[in-house]
């Protein structure tokens, strides 16, 4: 099993929506390092849910329920999605100011890479954000 992180800016669709549609494609993704980390996601996968601009936080946990399959936003075939559920809400949110001041997690990719919308998780980074947010 793979761990990634996902961006969504919460007034574009956030977690509350998420859980309340309850699955949703991941899609929009228009650069290609993202795209990659989107076809090499797989089922079972577990995925942070990130609201990136408003908040900065880590909210929840969701999984990868459908692999890459053709974006449907478009006709381009250079791009995909992934469908996700929602897993669990984090009990406290862990944003980007504490994952900054976190010694462990300082070669996370969100502290990194910090523009890029879809990107792999360490187990360990991951364990860690889940560990901050209990």
């Amino acid at each position: 099993m793979n761990h990634w992180l996902v961006k969504s800016e919460p007034f574009k669709y956030s977690w509350d929506k998420f859980l309340s549609d309850g699955r949703t494609f991941w899609d929009g993704v228009r650069n290609y390092q993202a795209r990659n980390n989107l076809r090499a996601m797989a089922e079972g996968d577990l995925v942070l849910w990130y609201h990136s601009n408003e908040g900065k936080e880590v909210v929840g946990i969701a999984k990868v329920v459908k692999t890459a399959y053709q974006d449907p936003t478009t006709e381009d075939p250079n791009w995909v999605v992934v469908d996700l559920s929602p897993v669990e809400t984090l009990k406290k949110t862990v944003t980007l100011e504490t994952i900054k001041a976190d010694p462990f997690l300082k070669d996370i990719g969100l502290v990194r890479q910090g523009r890029l919308s879809v990107m792999s998780v360490k187990l360990e980074e991951f364990d860690r954000i889940l560990e901050l947010g209990s």
